[in-house]
């Protein structure tokens, strides 16, 4: 036989019962039992006030009277009229929620820490992140005391040298085939590829998916138009009234010469020429 043939490995069926099967299935119910407990742990949104509402849907007003400037079905005169009383009454802070600015209060920026709804957001990403990190550990620890150093199964198709330290974690031996899989990057496989099972059995908005929250930071609420996140409406109210004085530039109705387009469009008259 020569000396450069690989070598051959034949695994005890009990390595195959009693490591692999088991570190798979504790894997798939650490994440059906993650997913329910952050289901469990996850609060009712508040509700906002009347004076929250009133400031978002004046916000979302203005904006669907711009987006419909350059076809509108308002009237000139009435567009006119809604768009500076708009604009007025961002300009003054009639619709904020706290009332007109005072002072340099128009140009601090909200505290996050100071809102109720802010701090609720922050708290539930800290819980998730507990929640995902904990069992991940134990686990990790689990098959590193128990089952540090095992082989525990050979992929059936062929991989590069590159392969080799991601699939055989824990085991210093340069000379083993490259498709064979220790118990440690046996779990950081199921860790990894385990997320198309949770879709299936939990749905795909599920909480099982531990690789997604890694990346996720517990004060990601802050950053983003989360519902307990506090946005600057002075701001956006600023910025939009630029925008209003903007579409007016670009306002047309759409019944002008609606007779003309009736004629044109039954022959009537001859096609524009533009």
């Amino acid at each position: 036989m020569s000396s450069n043939a690989p070598m051959s490995l034949y695994l005890d069926p009990q390595i195959r019962d009693w490591v692999l099967f088991p570190i798979t299935l504790v894997m798939i119910l650490v994440g059906v039992f993650r997913h329910y407990v952050v289901v469990l742990l996850q609060s009712s949104p508040q509700k906002l006030s009347r004076a929250g509402i009133r400031e978002q849907r004046a916000l979302a007003r203005s904006q669907i009277l711009r987006a419909t400037s350059a076809n509108s079905p308002i009237p000139s005169l009435y567009y006119k009229a809604i768009s500076q009383n708009l604009s007025e009454a961002f300009k003054s802070g009639t619709y904020l929620k706290d009332g007109p600015p005072k002072g340099d209060s128009a140009s601090s920026t909200p505290n996050p820490f100071s809102d109720p709804a802010a701090m609720d957001g922050m708290m539930a990403g800290m819980k998730t992140q507990m929640v995902m990190m904990v069992p991940q550990m134990v686990i990790m620890g689990w098959i590193n005391f128990f089952f540090q150093g095992f082989v525990l199964i050979k992929l059936p198709f062929p991989l590069t040298l590159g392969f080799k330290s991601m699939l055989q974690r824990g085991i210093e031996t340069p000379d083993m085939d490259v498709r064979w899989v220790s118990s440690l990057s046996w779990y950081f496989l199921n860790f990894f590829g385990l997320n198309g099972l949770y879709r299936l059995i939990l749905g795909g908005d599920n909480s099982a998916d531990s690789s997604r929250d890694m990346t996720v930071s517990p004060f990601a609420a802050t950053g983003t138009a989360q519902p307990g996140q506090p946005q600057d409406f002075a701001k956006l109210f600023k910025a939009e009234c630029d925008n209003l004085e903007f579409a007016e530039g670009l306002y047309a109705w759409v019944v002008d010469e609606m007779d003309i387009k009736i004629l044109r469009k039954y022959g009537k008259l001859p096609p524009d020429s533009k």
